[in-house]
């Protein structure tokens, strides 16, 4: 992964999911993917650490 570049919240039913969309390199050129946010926090938290102080915003 490259970046994160947006957030969502997608609403299931009662639960809501927080997805971020993610920048990633290819041999073909950029892709981007919707990945849940908290999983994804956990195998790259780097990628959070420059986005810190708007990650309180969507909660």
């Amino acid at each position: 992964p490259v970046e994160i570049v947006d957030r969502e919240v997608k609403r299931l039913k009662r639960s809501r999911i927080p997805l971020v969309k993610v920048r990633w390199n290819s041999k073909r050129g950029p892709e981007f993917t919707l990945e849940r946010e908290d999983q994804f926090r956990k195998k790259y938290p780097h990628l959070f650490a420059k986005t810190a102080s708007s990650s309180g915003v969507m909660s």
